[in-house]
């Protein structure tokens, strides 16, 4: 679940992925709210074995259109994404 104080900020959800298709998807996701100038997002990745978490942060870490990301301080199966303004 979203907090109200993220509610308005795109987002996609990892829970069933594999770290395969968790990747692709992370990538498209970045790249298309960079195409609609939004520069806030929410990645859910849950807690579980960790795997999903690791994906992500791999992916947000290499990714040139990221500005910054971290963990979400109340919930930690959630990561906040600022990307580069255009």
């Amino acid at each position: 679940m979203i907090p109200t104080l993220y509610s308005n900020y795109p987002s996609l959800d990892l829970h069933g992925f594999d770290r395969d298709y968790a990747r692709i998807v992370i990538e498209e996701f970045i790249s298309d709210n960079y195409k609609m100038k939004n520069d806030k997002l929410i990645i859910i990745h849950g807690n579980g074995t960790g795997i999903l978490k690791k994906v992500t942060q791999e992916v947000l870490g290499k990714n040139k259109l990221v500005l910054s990301f971290k963990i979400d301080n109340f919930n930690s199966g959630m990561t906040i994404v600022e990307l580069k303004r255009r």
